[in-house]
């Protein structure tokens, strides 16, 4: 066929394909950014390509509160620009690393998405309460149930979450991921994993100079990469007991008895131990706080020592390691667990009862002995009164006391009774939800969790308000304890687990690692107050005992002061720890 004839027909098919071409680059041309922006996420991709683009997202929209705090360390920024620069290139790198496991298929995406929420909720975490995603704050954040864990949640959280993980939905939805064979996306997958570790570790020896004094003078910034720091943190806490031998529990009761005091006593002693949450020491009218937050317990003539430090931040480090017998630093070295203080005064013959008013619990402490929770076998009204869902205000656990006392082995009784209450206390961020609205003294006071949202005059009133009400619940338990002055010899022993921050240092609520941790989360008042047959039994002098309040003390104390107290011997006690041997008049 001639050339002449083909050809008006090949131009014909050229113009049919053309035309639609041409149309449809018009109307990208002409079309709105958005639907520029939406065509160009539906062009098919590797699942490499999107890990990377979702780690460049991470570092640059969830990481504002380490670029705040790298600011605020470096002061100029010729000196803090050059740290954030390259703690991005470590972030971007170090999730590359990470998500470069997932990156197989489009099924990965509610896993990227995952990441994604992770990484939104912990920047709000740190961003309104400046916390730090360490293992400890995790594992004590999944130690929390749902009615401590409410009090965090609000409508900032959920503004927080859609606003950092609404485009990556958008985005991840849209997105078409190119399937391919197994073989060859295993050694891509490991070849971006190798790149990024590689350009993370050359930025690192580049700047090494500077960047081994910034993260050896300042821990906590490791905790605060996002998301690499939370997702670290939760492994740890799941995966480390997994691989860990099971630990034994180690009996110390043995050779427990009591001692020479209850040959001949003419009524058995009453201890109440109880464990406060989150009270601050310097917040405490009786240790010279400017405001009277104490005036019950200042009325009945107590004991405040004034220099006492808790073995931890959080309650799941410091509860455990406070009723230990073997002190802080052994506590927590060891490979195995111990029986505690409430096993060997049950050990001793005592009747012992462990009543919580904290959802979280005993944290283990009183497994072994008869305990309940202060919502349990309430009436109706005073629920009504005193409680919001099975969260109560800490006079609940007067309710119905002589009840539960009752329900003891009566030959333990006629021995002697320890109480341990477990105190709500201060426990934040809902301050103002620990005080009645008459124990309200001074106002206006923070009423959100969004601490954020008040001024620091309001957040500090909301604290006070609820150690002013910690206050009157001590006042009406001795109140109660001198009731029974007729029937035992009565003691109260008050000491907090740990502190609080208010906004010091621009640091919120407590839980930072120790090491670290300021002085008003580990700073904690201790109270004490006995009926005169108690101290008469326990040969102590009054003006020794106020003489020694400003000796220093920690939570070791607590074991070997109240086996002292109790007169119950046992190997395990050692003098030297017992903050009143010096005070005990000897036979």
């Amino acid at each position: 066929m001639p050339f002449s004839t083909v050809q008006p027909s090949v131009l014909s098919a050229d113009r049919s394909v053309a035309a639609p071409l041409a149309q449809a680059r018009a109307v990208e041309a002409t079309a709105s950014p958005w639907r520029r922006i939406d065509a160009w996420l539906a062009q098919p991709r590797s699942a490499r390509s999107v890990v990377v683009w979702l780690s460049l997202y991470l570092a640059l929209a969830a990481n504002w509160p380490l670029w705040k705090e790298l600011a605020r360390i470096g002061g100029a920024p010729s000196i803090y620009l050059p740290q954030v620069a390259l703690m991005t290139l470590l972030i971007v790198c170090g999730t590359v690393a990470l998500l470069a496991l997932s990156a197989w298929s489009r099924w990965m995406k509610p896993l990227w998405f995952a990441v994604v929420v992770v990484a939104a909720v912990a920047q709000h975490f740190m961003l309104s309460y400046h916390a730090v995603m360490d293992p400890s704050m995790l594992a004590n954040a999944m130690q929390t149930d749902l009615h401590e864990a409410r009090d965090l949640m609000g409508w900032g959280l959920l503004f927080h979450i859609v606003l950092v993980s609404a485009a990556p939905a958008w985005a991840l939805w849209r997105m078409r991921v190119a399937p391919m064979g197994l073989l060859s996306q295993a050694w891509r997958n490991a070849l971006l994993l190798a790149a990024a570790v590689a350009l993370a570790a050359g930025g690192a020896l580049a700047m090494n100079r500077q960047l081994a004094p910034l993260m050896r003078n300042n821990v906590h910034l490791r905790y605060m990469i996002n998301p690499l720091a939370s997702i670290y943190s939760a492994s740890s806490v799941v995966l480390k007991p997994l691989f860990k031998r099971s630990r034994k529990l180690i009996p110390i009761s043995g050779g427990t008895a009591l001692g020479a005091s209850y040959a001949a006593q003419a009524r058995p002693p009453f201890f109440v131990l109880v464990v406060g949450e989150t009270a601050r020491a310097d917040h405490f009218g009786l240790n010279g706080y400017a405001r009277d937050t104490t005036p019950a317990l200042a009325a009945r003539k107590v004991l405040s020592w004034r220099d006492v430090h808790s073995c931890g931040t959080n309650t799941l480090a410091s509860v455990p390691c406070m009723f230990s017998p073997v002190g802080k630093a052994a506590f927590e070295a060891r490979k195995d667990d111990y029986e505690n203080l409430m096993d060997v005064l049950q050990a001793s013959g005592l009747a012992v009862f462990w009543l919580d008013n904290q959802p979280g619990g005993c944290k283990g402490v009183c497994d072994r002995v008869p305990h309940a929770f202060a919502f349990d076998q309430l009436a109706p009204e005073v629920k009504s009164a005193l409680c919001d869902g099975d969260e109560c205000l800490d006079d609940a656990m007067l309710r119905g006391l002589d009840e539960r006392l009752a329900a003891l082995p009566a030959e333990r009784r006629a021995k002697g009774v320890v109480l341990v209450m477990h105190q709500m206390g201060s426990h934040g961020p809902a301050y103002y939800k620990r005080s009645s609205p008459d124990a309200k003294r001074f106002v206006p006071e923070c009423k959100t969790n969004a601490l954020a949202e008040c001024s620091h005059a309001e957040l500090v009133n909301g604290f006070d308000n609820s150690i002013a009400y910690t206050d009157r619940f001590l006042g009406k338990t001795i109140d109660w304890l001198q009731a029974q002055s007729g029937r035992y010899d009565t003691a109260m022993l008050y000491l907090s687990d740990h502190g609080e921050s208010l906004g010091e240092y621009g640091l919120f609520l407590h839980g930072v690692p120790y090491s670290f941790a300021p002085e008003v989360q580990k700073h904690i008042p201790m109270v004490m107050w006995f009926g005169p047959h108690m101290r008469e039994r326990a040969g102590l002098s009054s003006a020794c005992m106020e003489g020694g309040l400003d000796a220093p003390l920690t939570h070791d104390n607590l074991y070997h002061t109240v086996l002292g107290v109790m007169d119950v011997r046992t190997p395990t006690y050692k003098a030297g720890l017992d903050a009143l041997a010096a005070c005990r008049r000897v036979g």
